[in-house]
């Protein structure tokens, strides 16, 4: 499952092919509130994990595994809601900014410094910060925060760079693909959120 073979001109594996379907089915899904992208989710977080293992970003490898667990969780988020009423698509407040903020750049540090200390990867800051995001913009998402989507946005853009010095181009592509997704998603959300204000 994880020969090369060449698509469109560059090498892949079938587990990147594989995972990179998932993704974009997930974000698809996730933009229509649709509550079976958390499935697809999980299914591509644990394909994923393989594939950046196997490029020793492990970062992003441990990241898949607390997506999964976030994936369980903003699932039941979803078909639970918030108490007895349902989740609605809302924006964060000042407070939730800065608290974002703080997470990430408190995210970054930690998982940076873990990463140099405790792992061969030769990009433990660029790995560490967009786990640290990548952390952020799942936690907004399952609460359906517009910001979630500006999150993603700067992430994508991001591992769009991280990915092509790793040499993993269809996942290059899948994460320019996302950066397009996310404008789309947060273009609908906002929409969302402002017929409701």
């Amino acid at each position: 499952m994880n020969d090369t073979l060449t698509l469109a001109g560059f090498s892949t594996s079938p587990l990147e092919l594989t995972g990179f379907l998932l993704s974009v089915i997930m974000v698809l899904l996730n933009i229509r509130q649709n509550h079976w992208g958390w499935l697809f989710g999980i299914v591509s977080s644990a394909t994923y994990g393989i594939v950046f293992f196997n490029a020793r970003l492990y970062g992003d490898a441990s990241l898949q595994l607390v997506f999964i667990a976030s994936a369980l969780w903003g699932w039941y988020q979803w078909l639970r809601g918030a108490g007895e009423s349902t989740l609605v698509v809302t924006r964060l407040q000042g407070a939730g900014w800065a608290w974002s903020a703080a997470g990430w750049a408190l995210g970054f540090v930690a998982l940076a410094a873990f990463l140099h200390a405790f792992t061969n990867t030769d990009v433990p800051r660029a790995d560490g910060f967009l786990t640290a995001g990548s952390l952020l913009g799942t936690v907004l998402l399952a609460r359906k925060k517009v910001e979630n989507w500006h999150v993603w946005i700067a992430v994508d853009v991001l591992y769009v760079g991280l990915y092509l010095y790793k040499g993993l181009m269809l996942t290059a592509i899948l994460y320019a693909v996302f950066v397009a997704m996310a404008v789309a998603g947060l273009r609908a959300w906002a929409n969302i959120a402002s017929a409701r204000a």
